[in-house]
């Protein structure tokens, strides 16, 4: 069924869809509606669930980890500083290997106190072992909560999955997009291996000294590299039930058949950048949209770059002393000419006629860091 709605509520829906017996949330902005949302379904008899409300993101994170050892599907959601209070519990959530789903609304991170978009927050939860999933429309946003938790269930994954959405852009936004009436031939009931039952009394989460804790690293980091070809096919096993994929799952290659620079981003600056690359008809330019953040599509970004001179990366993030996020990773897997353009913090518009001059400036093939539209 075609709707229009705000990002927020596509992803209710699709949260509503994957039917969560726990659902843990303290209200911040951008995500809020996202919440606000789910707790209406719950109290009016749409979604069977437990709708938690905690004092705090630490806390809405501790109790999804305490519902979903136990065995059931939980979900939340939160931006900004309330992911950066959650930090401890990330790390548990993802160590415990419980596959959790929390839509982040990505906002940037004080001091100075701003509510509006970019992408510090997710980013510098980077290392923490979740899956993060970058979506560029309302129609994604709803697609990817119900690929994330067939992917984080998965036996060979186990992880949990954050999926991003650019705050206010996507969440405030309204947008036509194809309502999924029913998982059930997708998705199915979630079958944990190991839960929490008073019968079977075990221990999760337990101490590891240095004999067994790098152990335990390994794994996480082999789940997360199993996890690529489970994102990929998921995306796949997507497009046959419902019609849509998302390029393969990891990236999205956009204009590249004859391309000779490329431009890599994220989110919804794919959006516009295609959008001047199609209205401008440019050749020599392409576009490579990371879906996939972590894992990291190094093998797929090496493929999408044969034949490419120069790259651009355009992204909303700073790590101070370094450059961009996004930029450093990249550079880590090709030894072409890269630029880098900071862009948008804090929620500052990136205009047309900045990605022009974006596109402009990637041809020159500049091993340096740009800031777009610095005042």
């Amino acid at each position: 069924m075609r709707v229009v709605e705000e990002g927020s509520h596509a992803i209710a829906e699709a949260v509503k869809l994957c039917a969560p017996k726990v659902i843990a949330a303290y209200p911040i902005t951008p995500q809020t509606h996202i919440v606000e949302r789910l707790s209406e379904m719950v109290a009016n008899g749409e979604l069977d669930a437990e709708f938690l409300n905690v004092e705090s993101e630490h806390s809405a994170m501790s109790a999804c980890i305490g519902a979903q050892a136990t065995g059931v599907r939980t979900f939340t959601a939160t931006a900004s500083q309330g992911l950066a209070l959650m930090w401890e519990m990330l790390y548990i959530a993802s160590g415990m290997r419980l596959p959790i789903v929390m839509a982040v609304a990505n906002r940037a991170l004080s001091a100075p106190l701003n509510i509006w978009n970019d992408w510090s927050d997710s980013l510098g939860a980077r290392d923490s072992g979740w899956i993060q999933l970058y979506c560029r429309n309302n129609q994604e946003a709803h697609d990817t909560i119900i690929q994330a938790y067939k992917i984080a269930e998965d036996l060979d994954v186990m992880l949990p999955v954050m999926v991003c959405v650019d705050g206010f852009y996507l969440t405030h936004t309204l947008e036509p997009f194809e309502l999924i009436s029913s998982v059930k031939n997708f998705l199915g009931d979630y079958k944990p291996k190991v839960t929490l039952d008073p019968e079977f009394p075990i221990s999760q989460g337990e101490y590891a000294g240095p004999d067994y804790y790098q152990e335990f690293r390994e794994d996480q980091e082999n789940a997360m590299q199993k996890a690529n070809q489970i994102i990929k096919k998921t995306n796949l096993d997507f497009g046959k039930v419902f019609g849509r994929r998302y390029g393969d799952g990891m990236i999205e290659k956009i204009n590249m058949s004859n391309a000779k620079h490329a431009i890599i981003t994220m989110g919804t600056l794919s959006e516009t950048i295609e959008y001047v690359l199609k209205k401008e008809k440019i050749k020599d330019i392409g576009l490579i949209r990371l879906r996939s953040f972590r894992p990291f599509p190094a093998k797929e970004i090496q493929v999408a770059l044969q034949g490419i001179k120069t790259v651009g990366v355009i992204e909303k993030d700073i790590s101070p002393g370094l450059g961009g996020v996004l930029w450093s990773e990249v550079k880590t897997f090709t030894n072409k000419p890269a630029t880098d353009f900071i862009a948008g913090l804090g929620g500052r518009d990136v205009t047309i006629n900045e990605i022009k001059d974006v596109l402009k400036a990637v041809r020159k093939g500049e091993d340096k860091v740009y800031w777009v539209g610095r005042r």
